[in-house]
C-alpha cells in the first residue's frame, strides 16, 4: 500500500492531522497528497525548526476543547461548527474535516457574502503569498463533497466565476 492509499483509509478511521514528509516534490504529488487528506506537506530536505513549527501549528488547530460557549458555535443549514474543538456536525453525525478544510470553511464563513479570490484564501489559510493556488480549488471541492447534497449544485460554497468563492448565508440558501 502506498502513502496515498494509506491516507484514504486512515482518514476514514481517524481525524488526527497528517503531515507528510517526502522527497517527492512535484506539484502533482503535493496536490494529490492534499487531495487525499494530508493537512501539510513538507519536502526533503527541510529545516527541523520549520518542521516543528508546522507540527505545532497543526496541533494548535486541532486541539480539542469542550466549551459550551455559543460564541464558538456557528450554525448554518443543518450544520453546527464548533470553532474551539474544530468539530463539524450534521445533527449528531460528526463530519471529518482536515485542518485545511476547517480553516478554509471558517475563513469563508467569517467573510460570508463576500467573494474571496483563491489568492486571498491561500494567503489567509496557508499564511503565504506564494504557492500553488490549485490547492484552494482542491479543498473547496472536498468541502463541497462533505457539505452539499449535490456538490455540482452547491448551496453553501458558491463559485463566483472569474473571481473566487463565497459562503452563502443561511437566509440566501433557501431562496
Amino acid at each position: 500500500m502506498d502513502g496515498f492509499e494509506f491516507l484514504n483509509i486512515y482518514h476514514k478511521q481517524s481525524d488526527c492531522p497528517v503531515l507528510i514528509v517526502s522527497a517527492r516534490d512535484s506539484d502533482e504529488d503535493i496536490i494529490m497528497a492534499l487531495g487525499y487528506g494530508a493537512d501539510e506537506f513538507v519536502t526533503k530536505p527541510f529545516s527541523p525548526k520549520v518542521l516543528m513549527a508546522r507540527i505545532r501549528a497543526l496541533l494548535r488547530r486541532k486541539q480539542s476543547g469542550s466549551s459550551g460557549s455559543s460564541k464558538n458555535i456557528i450554525q448554518f443549514g443543518p450544520y453546527t461548527l464548533n470553532t474551539e474543538s474544530c468539530l463539524l456536525k450534521k445533527g449528531d453525525e460528526r463530519i471529518h474535516l482536515s485542518a485545511k478544510e476547517f480553516d478554509i470553511l471558517l475563513y469563508l464563513i467569517n467573510t460570508k457574502g463576500k467573494t474571496s479570490t483563491p489568492e486571498e484564501i491561500y494567503r489567509k489559510v496557508w499564511g503565504s503569498e506564494f504557492g500553488d493556488l490549485t490547492a484552494v480549488a482542491v479543498y473547496v471541492q472536498r468541502l463541497r463533497k462533505k457539505l452539499e447534497a449535490d456538490p455540482a449544485v452547491p448551496h453553501f460554497i458558491e463559485t463566483v466565476h472569474g473571481m473566487g468563492y463565497r459562503f452563502v448565508p443561511d437566509e440566501e440558501v433557501n431562496k
